[in-house]
């Protein structure tokens, strides 16, 4: 297992050069760049941009340079820890995404504990009672939470807390800690708050995966290996945890390599609508700015979690059905 962790470790360097090649290039095929648009927000506002403060301008921030160049300026500077200056906020990106990025992993954390708590006793549940009055209670759910958007449950939460309960929902923290260090009582306020984002997350994750696992748990039940477990007189919720649910959660393992970046940037309209202080505004103002440095580092960032998060369902599919191994073709 060490060889492989190792080797994967090592293919991931490659990838990820190659990851941010292509993502530098994506953010320069608009037209125009950031100063491109800082130069119409300002004729919009009525003030005017002469071309000779533009010029010096693309010039400090190397924007007059050839794509190549300014790739491999950001590049060489990430190898280092060096992510370079947004150019909107004028702050260095690596402290922007830090303070971010900390809070946005919690967040992530959470609710993949969360819906793994709920969807995999569900799904084992719904599997084993098939076509029961649960089972299709279970399945309505399911579906009501897959179909219904994080956004659109957001707001259903804030209003209900404003108008029963007169409180507002937003943001991670109250105001007397936004902005300060950190100390027990931040902590505690920090996990009064984010259980309202945690559960919005949460409930599409935990429909699809209640729907996966009873689908993967039935097609095990069935198989002649269960029939003979049985027969030799294994207690039945033994059989059903040792082999049957070990296999069928094989795909949910494998799913997590593309979970955890997908709660980290799919909650952007989610994270907007709670005022929550994570990576996925800010990740959207710096796209639409065209801030090159602060974006492609965010691209960088959930190109990395992708491939950490494959390796770790890599590791935990070995660890959960032995017919896996790391050596030769069944890889």
């Amino acid at each position: 297992m060490l060889t492989y962790i190792v080797h994967r470790l090592l293919i991931m360097i490659p990838t990820l050069i190659l990851i941010s090649m292509v993502s530098f290039g994506i953010i320069q095929l608009p037209p125009g760049d950031y100063l491109t648009s800082w130069a119409a927000q300002m004729e919009e506002s009525g003030q005017s941009v002469d071309e000779a403060q533009l010029a010096s301008l693309r010039k400090r921030y190397g924007l007059d340079q050839p794509i190549y160049v300014q790739y491999w300026k950001w590049i060489s500077g990430v190898v280092v820890g060096d992510f370079g200056q947004s150019f909107a906020l004028k702050k260095p990106v690596s402290s922007l995404i830090w303070d971010r990025l900390g809070l946005t992993m919690g967040i992530a954390v959470l609710t993949i504990i969360l819906t793994w708590i709920i969807a995999v006793p569900i799904g084992i549940y719904s599997a084993v009672r098939q076509y029961t009055f649960f089972d299709y209670t279970f399945t309505f759910i399911s579906f009501t939470g897959m179909a219904t958007p994080g956004f659109l449950l957001a707001l259903v939460v804030m209003y209900f807390a404003y108008s029963q309960f007169g409180i507002s929902v937003g943001g991670l923290f109250s105001d007397e800690f936004i902005g300060k260090p950190w100390s027990w009582g931040k902590v505690v306020d920090f996990l009064q708050h984010v259980w309202i984002p945690v559960v919005v997350l949460a409930v599409t994750s935990t429909g699809g995966m209640v729907r996966s696992l009873r689908a993967n748990l039935l097609d095990q039940l069935d198989m002649p290996y269960v029939v003979t477990a049985r027969a030799k007189g294994l207690s039945a919720l033994r059989l059903l945890l040792k082999y049957p649910v070990r296999i069928a959660l094989n795909p949910i393992i494998s799913g997590i390599g593309g979970m955890l970046p997908y709660l980290i940037s799919g909650s952007v309209i989610v994270a907007m609508v709670l005022n929550l202080p994570t990576t996925g505004p800010l990740m959207l103002n710096a796209l639409m700015d065209q801030d090159m440095y602060l974006a492609g580092s965010f691209i960088m960032m959930l190109s990395f979690l992708t491939l950490i998060g494959t390796l770790l369902s890599d590791i935990l599919l070995a660890w959960a059905d032995p017919r896996i191994r790391f050596e030769g073709k069944q890889v």
